[in-house]
């Protein structure tokens, strides 16, 4: 994915600023940066909710910067919002399944390795992801960290390419936090999806181990490791003086 030099104005309101990233195929980046700083709205842009003012979005070298939502989706993004969008009166198992049938393979349905042509690969995969003993509970009735997780598998089901996940850990207990890590590593590092993640819980991000741009205003103020953006005088001055 490239985003070049993306900007989006709600009248004399500029939310991006000329924003440039660029997100490998099957690399991993967080996004940090205080409220208001464009997150979010950077999200709207790269999944067709919001029309850039100028700039280009592009996927796998195709231009999607003028595609609607439904065309960016069968694309291959797929999108976790803060608040889990799940189905509270179907179980665990009937989420992955419903899900498995969006798989995009050259623009026809066809059934998944999570799909019921395959459910013999249900347990281990629910097992990986501390699922399989919710597996026949309704999602009314699932813990919220529990949801949370589902959600990620759901984007595992549909085959995406591209990730974009806006705080995965909000509202999780420390050992809610890390299983959800450990699960963004297992779907990236077994599906090769491209992952990109809005966060504020500064121990995700150092326990995520990957590259972190930092947001500030509308602009990337810089990128680099966890180290060096910690040890960014502008950064620290802007951002992360209350976490350092």
């Amino acid at each position: 994915m490239k985003i070049d030099n993306v900007v989006k104005s709600f009248g004399s309101v500029h939310a991006l600023q000329g924003v440039n990233l660029s997100l490998g195929a099957g690399e991993v980046k967080c996004i940090i940066g205080p409220n208001g700083c464009g997150k979010s709205t950077l999200f709207n842009v790269l999944t067709g909710t919001l029309k850039p003012t100028s700039g280009r979005v592009f996927l796998r070298e195709r231009e999607i910067t003028r595609l609607s939502p439904h065309e960016i989706g069968r694309m291959g993004i797929g999108r976790k919002f803060q608040v889990p969008g799940i189905m509270p009166d179907l179980t665990v198992l009937e989420h992955i399944e419903i899900a498995s049938l969006a798989q995009r393979t050259r623009g026809k349905l066809l059934p998944s390795v999570f799909g019921p042509s395959q459910s013999r690969t249900y347990r281990p995969i629910l097992e990986k992801a501390g699922l399989w003993d919710y597996a026949d509970k309704i999602a009314a009735e699932l813990p919220h960290g529990i949801k949370q997780r589902l959600e990620l598998c759901l984007l595992a089901a549909k085959q995406s390419d591209l990730l974009l996940l806006d705080e995965p850990t909000a509202g999780m207990t420390v050992r809610e936090t890390a299983a959800t890590i450990e699960l963004i590593r297992t779907i990236n590092q077994t599906t090769g999806a491209s992952v990109l993640v809005i966060e504020h819980d500064m121990t995700f991000v150092r326990e995520l181990l990957c590259p972190i741009v930092v947001m500030m205003r509308g602009k990337v103020l810089t990128e680099g490791t966890y180290d060096e953006v910690k040890n960014d005088p502008e950064v620290r001055s802007a951002y992360l003086g209350a976490y350092v």
